[in-house]
């Protein structure tokens, strides 16, 4: 089944989509495109290139599409890090340029998908390449900087490697996105990810040793979400902060909804079954190799 294929709902046809499917393809593309952060072909990768730090060479290999930015432009991009956590990868350009990042991501992408086993038919990988190409042709890029940086990168001559980055760039579309609900929400950097690791989505001691606020900044955070109600005294989250994040996530699908017009509900739920082999693969082996 291709594009032209599809019925006329799963096409731009001015109806609404169907926010549950809007949901179900921003996590599978989440899960799709994850891997990257953990596999150890990114340390490996990124040693190459003479980082040795997890941290710089996360941050760098991220904001890399952006270009040679300054630290503060990477912080701005992804608002939950502390400034002190950012501010450790200055010096990742002297060790190599942004496009030298590029290409050991795209290979380390490679590689890790290769390693454990990802699987796509050529023409399933034709087909989920025909339902995202739309789709980020079609994106409206404006206020996303993350995603326009990615949707400028030159697309590698591996096919599912080109795939993993088109996948990045919905990925990164609907984080932008979700930036912006999170500031109309009034949660600020330290606050969206104490509100977070606090439903259990994120532990803890990795949000704070990767994001790096200190005691200070995440005790000042907890307390402004007590006394929004959000958090009880023990830091525990309430039924009221657990309605607040629910409601964050579903502005953040509503916001999306457009992104996936151009393939409708029916394209989207389809893209989202073919694209699931990534993170199944990534699943299936022993959780220290991912």
């Amino acid at each position: 089944m291709y594009l032209d294929d599809l019925p006329g709902s799963a096409r731009s046809d001015g109806g609404p989509m169907d926010l549950n499917a809007v949901g179900d393809v921003s996590r599978a593309v989440s899960a799709a495109h994850l891997f990257i952060y953990f596999a150890p072909e990114s340390a490996e990768e990124a040693a190459e290139l003479g980082v040795t730090d997890r941290g710089p060479a996360y941050l760098a290999f991220r904001s890399a599409a952006m270009g040679a930015v300054p630290w503060q432009v990477t912080l701005a991009a992804f608002y939950n890090f502390s400034p002190r956590a950012v501010r450790a990868m200055a010096g990742v350009w002297d060790a190599a340029p942004p496009a030298r990042w590029q290409a050991a991501r795209f290979l380390a992408a490679g590689r890790a998908m290769r390693r454990v086993g990802v699987h796509l038919t050529d023409d399933h990988l034709a087909e989920a390449r025909s339902l995202i190409a739309p789709v980020l042709a079609g994106a409206d890029y404006a206020g996303k900087v993350l995603a326009a940086a990615n949707a400028s990168v030159p697309l590698p001559r591996d096919p599912l490697v080109a795939l993993w980055q088109q996948i990045t760039v919905a990925r990164e579309w609907r984080g932008d996105a979700h930036l912006v609900v999170l500031a109309d929400n009034g949660l600020g950097p330290c606050d969206c990810l104490v509100l977070h690791t606090a439903t259990g989505g994120f532990p803890t001691a990795l949000a704070r040793a990767t994001r790096q606020w200190d005691d200070e900044e995440w005790s000042a955070a907890t307390a402004r979400l007590v006394a929004r109600g959000w958090l009880d005294s023990h830091g525990v989250i309430t039924d009221a902060g657990s309605a607040a994040r629910e409601r964050i996530e579903v502005e953040t699908d509503e916001h999306c909804a457009a992104l996936w017009a151009p393939i409708g509900t029916a394209g989207a739920r389809r893209f989202a079954s073919l694209i699931a082999p990534i993170a199944d693969a990534f699943t299936a082996v022993p959780s220290h190799r991912v």
